[in-house]
């Protein structure tokens, strides 16, 4: 059954916490497919994994490059899953795939200080709720520690 993970953002940015998230990922084996609702952030976040840290990289490719399959980390603006990963990030609204159910893990990242942001993602709590699929809801304590508030 595929758990699907609802991470609140607050006072954090998305910059910050994907790459910690996608390095956990890679540590247990997993492939995975990021997937954003722009172009633009797509690049953003290209160049950021390249460059979060002064002494590591995540490696990762784009959608638009031929060697899609060969991807650890996939960044894409679509549903498809061509590196076959176990794992989706859905990031800045993208909507959770209708393939959800093909994956281990769907990991919703939503912006806990915009209004719109939080009333997609309770809609989207709900859907994958009445769908059946296990849905958790984490949130950062005191410490910046994420725990699971539902």
């Amino acid at each position: 059954m595929t758990e699907i993970l609802f991470y609140h953002l607050r006072g954090q940015r998305l910059e910050k916490v994907l790459p910690v998230l996608l390095e956990r990922s890679l540590e247990r084996g997993w492939r995975v497919v990021v997937q954003a609702a722009s172009d633009e952030r797509i690049e953003a976040l290209d160049a950021l994994l390249w460059t979060y840290s002064e002494d590591s990289f995540l490696p990762h490719g784009t959608g638009r490059e031929a060697e899609t399959t060969e991807q650890p980390i996939l960044l894409t603006t679509d549903d498809s899953n061509p590196n076959g990963a176990s794992v989706r990030f859905v990031v800045d609204g993208a909507a959770v795939p209708a393939n959800a159910a093909d994956y281990q893990r769907v990991v919703l990242l939503f912006d806990g200080d915009d209004p719109d942001a939080v009333a997609a993602a309770r809609a989207s709590w709900t859907e994958t709720r009445a769908k059946g699929f296990e849905a958790t809801y984490w949130q950062t304590d005191g410490a910046g520690r994420w725990q699971r508030k539902a």
